[in-house]
């Protein structure tokens, strides 16, 4: 077994289970790509066991901090068995959940989706890729499934010096899937959706607006990045007369309008946007409209700590701009999906956005991914979704 030592005063963050070890924490040692090393602190100390991946400024990902794991076929068995197991202890309204969600579940850069009969796998990480025929085994025997599709095409696997890798890797099947997600159904393409195929961390969050669409009776609802219409499904559901929904992408929007029709609402409760948000905003408050309540979900615009400056002043302006078309009493449903932004960065950013635009509002709720996406005590970085619920005063 090949050993990597640690800088002295590097062993810090491993005693305290946090499962990532930088290039620049090493002080000597390396391996194939995605092989199991021990590590060890400047004094000898064992760590963990960790895959080694050397094109990756996370150099190591920890496996287990238990000296007498092996880590083998079984170990990913085991692991794959208690992710899905853990899943069937949550309250989760849908026939699609994430049932892998990477370091969280002890397997660092997996992702699996589960769609109704059919999983759907990303393998982002040098030590996932190099067990890939194991994990796919052991997650099929884990859920008595036979089709997994793999999707690992995101651009983490570039940081990993890995080639884009998707289709069927178990089984063969349809990669248009129709999701039943609380009072609603959602059509989705594994093959080309983003991420497996779908948002399935803000299963919630539409869920919550659908029942303040209701209680609230939203007259004019405008949902910005919309992609497929999640949240315009969901506020049509809740009752709401309108939904404007804006996305700079023209397949989207399509599969956008499917959606509500496949809902049963009249098309006529829907307008689509092929347009950019920024724009369409500013061109919203010259004509002097409103909405009762404003959705931004944008894309990841700070994917690391580095990026989060840039990236502050982009939310920041998105949601002044929101606040300004926030009718009296209206509702912003606001999110971040960066990494690089805590939660405390922005609350911050929402509060100097609505102060620069000459609004106060109520924070209603604090808004975070679905149960199946979570966040654990060793590995704050899992809380990636952010999300905060104002409503004007």
């Amino acid at each position: 077994m090949k050993i990597i030592r640690l800088r002295a005063g590097k062993e810090r963050s491993l005693l305290r289970r946090h499962p990532w070890i930088f290039e620049s924490a090493i002080a000597k040692g390396a391996a194939d790509v995605g092989e199991t090393v021990r590590v060890e602190s400047d004094a000898g100390q064992f760590l963990g066991w960790a895959a080694f991946s050397p094109a990756s400024k996370i150099r190591a990902r920890v496996w287990s901090f238990d000296e007498a794991q092996r880590v083998d076929a079984s170990f990913f068995i085991a692991a794959c068995d208690y992710a899905v197991r853990a899943r069937a202890r949550f309250a989760i309204n849908s026939n699609g959940m994430r049932l892998v969600h990477g370091e969280s579940d002890g397997l660092p850069g997996l992702i699996v989706d589960r769609y109704g009969d059919t999983l759907v796998a990303q393998f982002t990480s040098a030590g996932v890729e190099r067990w890939k025929e194991d994990i796919a085994d052991a997650l099929l025997a884990a859920t008595g499934l036979t089709k997994l599709y793999e999707r690992s095409d995101a651009s983490s696997r570039t940081l990993e010096g890995l080639p884009e890798a998707t289709g069927w890797l178990r089984g063969q099947g349809d990669v248009d899937l129709i999701l039943q997600e609380h009072d609603w159904q959602l059509a989705v393409n594994i093959a080309e959706g983003h991420k497996t195929g779908f948002y399935l961390d803000q299963r919630d969050s539409r869920k919550i607006f659908a029942d303040y669409a209701r209680r609230l009776k939203f007259q004019r609802v405008l949902n910005c990045y919309c992609y497929t219409g999640g949240f315009t499904v969901a506020a049509l559901t809740g009752g709401a007369a309108h939904v404007t929904s804006i996305d700079s992408s023209g397949p989207a929007l399509e599969k956008a309008a499917a959606n509500v029709a496949l809902n049963g609402f009249e098309a006529s409760r829907a307008t689509f946007m092929d347009a950019d948000v920024n724009a369409s905003l500013r061109k919203f408050i010259e004509q002097g409209q409103t909405f009762d309540a404003i959705v931004l979900d944008p894309p990841k615009f700070a994917p690391t700590v580095a990026h989060a400056e840039r990236a502050a002043r982009a939310y920041k302006d998105i949601n002044r701009l929101a606040f300004k078309l926030l009718a009296p009493g209206g509702v912003l449903f606001t999110y971040s999906c960066s990494g690089g932004i805590s939660v405390d960065l922005f609350h911050k950013i929402v509060a100097s956005a609505g102060c620069d635009a000459g609004v106060d509002g109520f924070i209603h709720e604090r808004m975070g991914g679905a149960p199946d996406h979570p966040m654990t005590i060793n590995f704050p970085e899992g809380e990636y979704l952010k999300g905060l619920v104002v409503m004007r005063k």
